[in-house]
């Protein structure tokens, strides 16, 4: 069998695109019944035809409705694989590694074959104190600059068309990590993106928003916290109190598995260097 083609953050040559993807809903309209969605979101019996595996023991390709992904390194086919099996993944290391990316691709699969409803992208507003309310404009307005690369990947993986109906619709949602207090989280994929940026609150309260048949993945760079100094991000919080507990894994990727320019991965090496002597001011 042919080598997978790897998956590459912005590089649509990198990945097989697919036709004749099968629709979400059945002919009359009406949704598919939901019978076994968590064993088909395990990676059994999903839309594609004939199965390929490319890591020995599990099955790590991804439909989406444009396109067949395959992980590209060792480190993100443990990553597609974990976010099959467990409800909770943590995804961490530099950017440029796909950690985001292949989320996306797994969140959108999910969706396609019925194993959740929907899907809600989050990520902290920062750059924006979370203060959206004082900024002028919808709500789409205010959050569509701190959104728009969850975004590009939505419509890398689904037709705009599509993206748009199902957002319309409710199923695919793009908010601010402020718009999920208080709420409660069933039946999505939930992805956190830039967790690096979260507060211990924040993250706590990110974490206790899981309802029934959900899955969350959290990603981010635990080197690159953008929060005033002094104050401790809440992925580093969480990584170290959820350490061990049952179904919650966390996957670290390195330089070698950025998937971007070749240079990417050599800048990530020499910051790292760099900033090993030096302890953190964030911690």
């Amino acid at each position: 069998m042919a080598e997978a083609q790897p998956i590459a953050e912005s590089d649509e040559g990198s990945e097989t695109s697919l036709s004749n993807q099968s629709s979400d809903r059945g002919a009359t309209g009406a949704p598919k019944s939901r019978v076994s969605k968590r064993r088909r979101a395990d990676g059994k019996d999903r839309n594609g035809g004939a199965k390929r595996r490319t890591t020995g023991s599990e099955d790590t390709l991804i439909n989406t409705q444009k396109k067949l992904i395959t992980p590209r390194s060792p480190t993100q086919a443990a990553y597609v694989e974990a976010m099959r099996k467990h409800d909770l993944v943590f995804g961490l290391g530099p950017a440029g590694t796909g950690k985001t990316y292949l989320a996306v691709a797994i969140a959108v699969s999910m969706l396609m074959e019925e194993a959740v409803e929907r899907i809600i992208l989050t990520r902290p507003a920062v750059e924006a104190g979370e203060r959206l309310g004082f900024l002028p404009g919808a709500l789409e307005e205010k959050v569509d600059p701190y959104m728009r690369p969850m975004y590009d990947a939505l419509y890398d993986m689904m037709p705009g068309d599509r993206v748009l109906r199902r957002r319309d619709a409710g199923d695919i949602e793009v908010a601010p990590l402020a718009y999920m207090r208080g709420r409660t989280l069933s039946n999505a994929c939930i992805i956190l993106d830039e967790a690096q940026n979260t507060t211990p609150m924040q993250m706590k309260m990110f974490l206790t928003r899981m309802g029934e048949n959900s899955r969350m993945v959290v990603t981010g760079d635990p080197s690159q916290v953008d929060l005033p100094a002094g104050s401790r991000s809440g992925l580093k919080d969480a990584l170290e109190i959820l350490d061990g507990v049952d179904d919650i894994k966390m996957i670290r990727f390195t330089a070698d598995d950025v998937v971007r320019h070749p240079l990417v991965a050599s800048i990530v090496r020499a910051y790292d260097r760099n900033d090993k002597p030096s302890t953190d001011g964030n911690d």
